[in-house]
């Protein structure tokens, strides 16, 4: 933080100072008691296990300057005290307050899935040409996204901030904490059924990122998303479509994709550009489309971009490919749902390998009532697919391997074990080191909690 002091704080946060100066400095903000930087402010929130007021003396112990308190307590010598209502609430109109005062134009990056790669993408586009600032780690939720805004400074142009929600209200409160500017939309897929019941529903949602958009604004939208294209002309806000369909404004020609990684031609009107990614998968293009379509919000032609995106190396754990001597594997374990899922078979399919392809797939968890169904509907899928071996890790992993064997008998028949289920990835582990050999291909996709990564990186390390 910047230019701010307690006093700015206990106005924000509509608080009261009981201890300390208001002229002390705030640079920034923590909500771990054991991790300051240094003139901290420490907000000590309240979850479902525990109270982080129980840990205030910590936090100043370790260096808080300031702190945030919803406890009637006597304050605690050796930082500022700001009595508040609610904790989080303080929070969150702290980091609105900064924004506002920075006044930094913000791109907020949503959708079910493919919103982390968009948003380094579009970052990586944009900083052709402006000096971009862009959300770290996975911070961005109504906790996470309000420590990134004051982490915001006062040199960077553009903010390119993801948006990420669960429930009913969530994406709602994120809008108005932030204002943006400009909007992308990647897809509206299954993550978070359980919690938000239908897709409509999450398409309701999320198109609640445009509820406090700042006058003018524009919303950059999956064109070949059956939900996102029927946002109508006069939503309020500006609409650019992206993909591969004939009526979108940014669309993508002449895929191909190689072991160095995915080109395309991209076009606007009259203007064609060949892009280079070096990440593998059609649905890496549409993320390249939307951070095109948003670099040109802010002046930045396709060509200039381009350059941005052919930089763009992807994260650890979000289909990272290791090449090794006897095989090769596929990383894609931070998280899954049924589209992600699907899209990490089509890279798998695409792929070249001089021994077998084997997909290593473990349960995708919020899916709601329909979860079985759609694991189902994920095997499918993959029966469709040049998929030699199946791997399915945890119950509902296994209705994967289910459907995969309902629909083979359409696509020619089945050799025996060419599905093999176990019950975790500990009792899955001896068998998969026999199969990282022979030129093979492996793919590990799951839910993070299945804990998938970690058997990838017993395979990897091995």
């Amino acid at each position: 933080m910047e230019r701010t002091t307690v006093k700015d704080i206990v106005r924000a946060a509509g608080g009261r100072l009981l201890a300390g100066s208001p002229d002390l400095p705030v640079r920034n903000v923590s909500i771990d008691s054991r991790v300051m930087k240094g003139q901290d402010l420490f907000v000590p929130l309240i979850g479902a296990r525990a109270d982080a007021h129980d840990y205030l003396a910590q936090a100043i112990e370790n260096g808080a300057a300031a702190v945030l308190c919803s406890r009637d307590m006597e304050p605690l010598a050796g930082a500022a005290w700001i009595q508040v209502e609610d904790t989080l609430k303080a929070l969150q109109a702290v980091g609105g307050d900064y924004l506002e005062r920075l006044e930094t134009p913000v791109i907020g990056i949503t959708g079910s899935v493919g919103k982390t790669t968009t948003r380094e993408m579009t970052a990586a586009a944009l900083g052709t040409g402006v000096r971009v600032f862009k959300t770290s780690k996975n911070f961005n939720s109504d906790i996470g996204l309000p420590v990134t805004l004051t982490e915001l400074g006062e040199k960077e142009e553009v903010a390119v901030l993801e948006m990420g929600m669960s429930d009913f209200g969530e994406m709602e409160l994120l809008s108005a904490l932030t204002k943006p500017s400009a909007a992308v939309i990647t897809n509206i897929g299954d993550a978070h059924l359980e919690q938000l019941g239908t897709r409509e529903n999450i398409f309701k949602e999320k198109l609640k990122i445009a509820s406090s958009m700042k006058p003018g604004g524009t919303l950059v939208l999956n064109g070949d998303d059956g939900y996102l294209r029927t946002v109508p002309e006069d939503c309020g806000v500006r609409r650019i479509f992206y993909g591969f369909g004939e009526g979108c404004d940014f669309r993508a020609e002449a895929v191909r994709l190689s072991e160095e990684g995915t080109e395309f031609t991209a076009v606007k009107g009259e203007e064609r550009i060949r892009v280079r990614l070096p990440v593998l998968g059609r649905h890496m293009v549409l993320d390249a489309l939307a951070a095109l379509a948003a670099a040109s919000l802010w002046g930045i032609s396709m060509e200039q971009a381009a350059k941005g995106l052919e930089g763009f190396a992807g994260f650890r754990n979000r289909q990272q490919i290791y090449r090794f001597s006897d095989f090769s594997m596929i990383d894609d374990t931070y998280n899954a749902s049924p589209d992600s899922m699907k899209a990490a078979l089509g890279v798998l399919n695409g792929m070249e390998t001089a021994g077998k392809k084997i997909a290593v797939l473990a349960d995708m968890l919020e899916l709601g009532e329909e979860s079985r169904n759609l694991h189902r509907e994920v095997g499918r899928f993959a029966a469709g697919l040049s998929v030699d071996l199946l791997v399915c890790i945890g119950e509902l992993a296994g209705e994967i391997g289910a459907g995969f064997l309902e629909a083979v008998p359409e696509k020619g028949g089945l050799e025996e074990g060419r599905v093999r289920s176990f019950a975790t990835c500990a009792e899955a582990l001896p068998f998969l080191k026999t199969q990282a050999a022979g030129g093979n291909l492996l793919l590990f996709k799951g839910s993070n909690s299945t804990r998938l990564s970690e058997a990838a990186a017993a395979i990897r390390d091995q």
